[in-house]
């Protein structure tokens, strides 16, 4: 991965899902760079793995675990405020966690499960978060989105696929939610001097579709050979969060270090509205306009 390092130094950035994939291999090369870096994983044994891995490749002992399953809201509103006590700062905000599944699951709080991990819990720590982004400006969330968003559709009257539920279409749902979800934050935040961007990471060789067995992801495991490091997906992940080429750039979509074009339904403003609305309903969130 080319160095993109511009004051990053000693900067505070949160990733969630940093214990594996391309979130571990974006910790590794930040850790690198000099950054105060934490990551976010459910499983206190990879996690502490993961920790160690990353601190020796990087050679930087200032990474920290914080175990929180983003499944369960109270969990992060928890990682929210554990977050804050331990730190007065954060510079760099990745949300970065998840998942496919091939069958309809729902959490404890009867969310399905895609759509609570793949875009309510980045909505839900991201507002938790804000104002200590605001006092860290400038500052930048990068959420990692997907070029799946192209095969998915926002269908407001059943945001929980209750009525039909198909992995991909489901996941590319959720992935033109990550791209929504940030355009309508960079609207909001214009003036705070906090940006707001995602990205496409490519299809990245990763445990992603590991526990799903949807037509789908077997077609994704016999082209795993053909894909990308993680250290190669998390090249756009990395310039986002790090470069100063990007400083002050807010409101877009990124594949390959590029800004693209997203899907025509992400720029749709009325749903984009619509859906943040029905955000604060099911995270139970209030956020000021």
């Amino acid at each position: 991965m080319e160095n993109v390092n511009g004051g990053i130094g000693g900067k505070v950035v949160l990733i969630t899902g940093g214990t594996s994939g391309i979130g571990k291999a974006a910790a590794t090369a930040l850790a690198g760079m000099g950054a105060n870096v934490v990551i976010t994983g459910r499983n206190e044994e990879r996690g502490k793995q993961a920790l160690q891995e990353i601190r020796e490749e990087s050679g930087n002992d200032g990474v920290e675990l914080m175990l929180a399953d983003l499944a369960v809201q109270d969990e992060v509103r928890r990682l929210a405020e554990e977050f804050r006590e331990r730190y007065d700062r954060l510079d760099v905000l990745v949300n970065n966690a998840g998942l496919v599944l091939s069958e309809r699951t729902e959490t404890p709080d009867g969310i399905e499960t895609q759509l609570a991990i793949n875009h309510l819990a980045p909505f839900l720590l991201t507002n938790l978060l804000l104002d200590l982004l605001k006092r860290s400006a400038p500052s930048r969330i990068v959420t990692v989105s997907s070029d799946a968003h192209r095969w998915g559709k926002m269908d407001l009257n059943d945001l929980q696929s209750r009525k039909r539920y198909r992995a991909f279409p489901v996941y590319g749902m959720t992935k033109l939610a990550n791209i929504m979800f940030t355009y309508e934050l960079a609207e909001r935040l214009e003036g705070t001097g906090v940006t707001a961007n995602c990205l496409h990471p490519g299809s990245v060789n990763t445990n992603f579709a590991v526990s799903s067995r949807s037509p789908f992801t077997l077609l994704f495991r016999a082209f795993k050979p053909f894909m990308r490091s993680p250290e190669q997906g998390a090249d756009t992940l990395v310039y986002l969060a790090a470069s100063p080429e990007v400083e002050g750039m807010t409101d877009k979509y990124l594949v390959d270090r590029k800004v693209k074009a997203a899907s025509d339904a992400a720029y749709d403003e009325t749903t984009r509205k619509e859906l943040w609305e029905a955000s604060e309903v099911l995270t139970g969130l209030k956020v000021p306009a």
